[in-house]
């Protein structure tokens, strides 16, 4: 058997390889505009009376971008409108 690597996985790899140096660099270009403007802070993801709690889930399921929903957490699929949770429990 030939040890030597297919040229197309090669290729593969550093178009690879290509991506993610061109997305880095994006996210580096990102976060100095961020600063530059006065929003060093990225605003997190998780609703206000989630914070802290030990039942938080917040995982995206579904396939496709269109379809894809958030699971919040057991209790409260879609997250807790109000800003006390009933059901809140600290992280230990």
């Amino acid at each position: 058997m030939d040890a030597a690597r297919p040229p197309i996985r090669r290729i593969d790899y550093l178009l690879r390889k290509a991506d993610y140096v061109n997305w880095h660099r994006q996210q580096s270009n990102q976060q100095i505009l961020r600063s530059q403007q006065g929003f060093s802070e990225v605003e997190p993801s998780r609703p206000k009376a989630c914070r802290g709690c030990a039942n938080y889930h917040g995982v995206a399921y579904g396939y496709s971008r269109e379809q894809r929903a958030p699971l919040i957490c057991g209790f409260h699929p879609f997250g807790w409108e109000g800003s006390d949770c009933p059901d809140w429990k600290e992280l230990t």
